[in-house]
């Protein structure tokens, strides 16, 4: 083999490792570039919004999402719902208004009585405002545990007994103090939900 067929081979191999190595290299810059763009776990606990197609969702249902460390529910509600939630009195709840508690519980941009944007769609993180336990979803009319006739539907904490409607608005007469809250949140689209952002910050 001449000297000349050597060189030419030698040069080959260079030309090659240097491609390889300059296309890891591409990698290693692309990848941290690429995984901003979604949001780590850590970011997620800190805050990140969180997104939720609601397209399939039918009146009763309810959903579970987690945000900040927090469960926040997402329900429809249907027309007979929405009604009943009318007729609840200042007897009835402790704070019907949404205007005696000063920790704010819910958004400026939401309607009082059904404590939402949409009328429809309900949206509340799901933590007693007593001790931080988590009330079960009792969506039924007239639960006999619960009050009979007077119960319209809501949840229910078993922890040490309060109830909240299904507008997140505490009964008068039970521990927990305040209504449950409303996220930020607002709708990207028809069926979709962006828990963690209001609408003026969309």
């Amino acid at each position: 083999m001449s000297g000349q067929e050597i060189d030419l081979k030698k040069r080959r191999f260079l030309t090659n490792a240097t491609s390889v190595v300059g296309a890891v290299g591409v990698g290693f810059v692309a990848w941290p570039f690429l995984s901003s763009w979604m949001p780590s776990a850590r970011a997620k606990a800190a805050g990140a919004p969180v997104d939720v197609d609601i397209s399939k969702l039918e009146p009763g249902q309810l959903v579970r999402v987690l945000w900040r460390k927090k469960p926040v529910w997402i329900f429809k509600r249907d027309t007979t719902t929405l009604a009943n939630l009318e007729m609840f009195t200042d007897e009835d709840l402790a704070d019907k208004d949404g205007t005696k508690d000063s920790k704010s519980q819910q958004p400026a941009y939401i309607t009082q009585s059904h404590r939402a944007i949409k009328a429809e769609i309900a949206v509340m993180v799901g933590v007693c405002t007593h001790l931080g336990c988590s009330p079960t979803y009792r969506p039924e009319l007239g639960a006999a545990d619960l009050g009979g006739d007077s119960w319209k539907g809501g949840f229910y904490c078993p922890c040490h007994g309060s109830k909240f409607d299904l507008a997140g608005r505490v009964y008068a007469g039970v521990p927990a103090p305040t209504n449950l809250v409303v996220p930020p949140y607002h709708f990207v689209s028809d069926s979709l939900i962006r828990v963690g952002v209001d609408p003026k910050a969309s």
